[in-house]
């Protein structure tokens, strides 16, 4: 792993594969580190002939964090846009987005396929539509427009973003990780206890930093809705999205291939919110033949 200074702030990545193959950019979603990217998934897309790219967010895992900027008042977030004030966040959405092209600018890279996850979705939505030059394709997996009206996750699911540890031990932190992955994962895909163990286990020795996820978030609901935005896209579209996700149903990824003028959607019986290892082969085809036809 390595580090860069982009748009203002440092940022931690990662590559796989050969720099003459397409780039191809990983942006993961809500207090994910970029390790939530199954490596079964980030090498298998380097095997599939790509340059791939993944990084830790702002605020995420080891770039830049914004702790200076202090905890939010989500509840005061979510009633200030309810009643149609404008919230104020440290940062924004399109400022994620811009971290990426810096990313992107300090590898040397012109274009790249843009592949997002949940919040990741949401920043190569941005991306596609604000720097289409730079975009060869996106790929907008589990996540959404932000149309306000549509079907909300699961109040379990939604209860585990704002949740925390029953304790401050290592282990406490561990049974929480374990506890969330099986709220949100996917009731078709289940992933081995032990396995998902060892995941959880490397992403919290890593870093345990919910602070940057309670600002990611503020900077979610800051940001508003893409609806307007999402019509301006020009580049090749797929969405890919799980029939099971309790977070962000279904009908979420619906509305923004409904808006992307010719996206594609492909949607799974039994996949949640999550890459378990049995939709990982499937994902990394997908992304393969849409990225490859473009």
């Amino acid at each position: 792993m390595a580090r860069v200074k982009a748009n203002g702030i440092e940022i931690e990545y990662e590559t796989a594969g050969n720099k003459s193959d397409p780039a191809l950019l990983l942006v993961m979603g809500l207090g994910a580190q970029m390790t939530i990217w199954p490596d079964s998934l980030f090498q298998g897309l380097a095997k599939a002939g790509f340059y791939v790219i993944r990084f830790d967010n702002r605020d995420t895992g080891l770039s830049t964090d914004f702790g200076a900027a202090g905890l939010p008042n989500i509840p005061g977030a979510i009633q200030k846009l309810m009643s149609g004030q404008k919230v104020e966040a440290p940062y924004y959405l399109k400022d994620m987005a811009a971290d990426a092209i810096g990313l992107l600018d300090a590898l040397g890279i012109d274009r790249a396929n843009m592949v997002g996850a949940s919040m990741g979705g949401m920043i190569v939505q941005i991306v596609a539509a604000e720097y289409a030059a730079r975009t060869r394709s996106m790929v907008s997996i589990y996540s959404t427009s932000g149309r306000y009206g549509l079907p909300t996750g699961k109040p379990e699911a939604l209860a585990m973003l704002s949740a925390a540890p029953e304790g401050p031990t290592r282990e406490d932190k561990i049974k929480h990780g374990i506890k969330l992955r099986n709220v949100i994962g996917s009731p078709g895909y289940p992933t081995p206890e032990a396995e998902m163990r060892a995941f959880v286990e490397k992403n919290v020795d890593r870093r345990w930093y919910p602070e940057g996820s309670a600002r990611q978030y503020l900077a979610v609901i800051a940001s508003g809705e893409r609806v307007e935005l999402l019509k301006t896209v020009k580049v090749p579209t797929l969405v890919l999205h799980g029939e099971a996700d309790p977070l962000l149903p279904v009908e979420c990824g619906r509305d923004v291939a409904a808006l992307v003028p010719g996206a594609k959607i492909e949607t799974f019986p039994g996949w949640g919110h999550d890459f378990p290892p049995g939709m990982v082969p499937t994902v990394i085809d997908r992304i393969t033949s849409f990225c490859k036809g473009k």
